[in-house]
């Protein structure tokens, strides 16, 4: 499992070099060739991009498959405060778990566009939202959860 985890780490060190060296945060792979690469399987290229380059981790996946199938990587930078709060409302969406919410949390702490701190405050909230509502709805924990992102991140 350990060399599984390697090659994955890998392959993301690998694309994230090719972004910085672009410089406009959009690249344009093979998959195959990626594969090829690194001597693993196509699956192991899927697994990457689906594991470390998800959208709560700035990023977005545009692929086609096939002979002349190609994967494109463009990482989501938000300068505005109306660029972060688009970015936010579509990662959180109309409905939200509380696990989703805190997984989403620990994604915009790493991309350092929340403190570790306003990440605590903000679980703290959203679990005694959930404890207090006893079944709390996903909606509701949604809204909150935009509406204090939003706050934060227009400041």
């Amino acid at each position: 499992m350990e060399k599984l985890q390697s090659l994955a780490h890998d392959i993301e060190k690998y694309i994230l070099n090719l972004l910085e060296d672009e410089g406009d945060n959009i690249i344009s792979l093979r998959r195959k060739e990626l594969a090829e690469m690194f001597s693993c399987v196509p699956s192991q290229i899927n697994y990457v991009l689906r594991s470390r380059f998800r959208p709560e981790h700035g990023f977005l996946i545009d692929s086609r498959r096939g002979e002349h199938g190609y994967i494109k990587i463009l990482r989501v930078t938000c300068e505005t405060p109306d660029e972060k709060l688009n970015h936010i409302a579509g990662l959180v969406g109309d409905e939200i778990s509380l696990k989703e919410a805190r997984r989403l949390l620990e994604a915009l702490q790493e991309r350092e566009l929340i403190t570790g701190r306003e990440r605590l405050l903000i679980e703290i909230a959203l679990r005694h939202l959930a404890e207090g509502a006893g079944n709390v709805e996903t909606e509701e924990m949604a809204d909150l959860l935009k509406s204090m992102l939003g706050s934060i991140m227009t400041v």
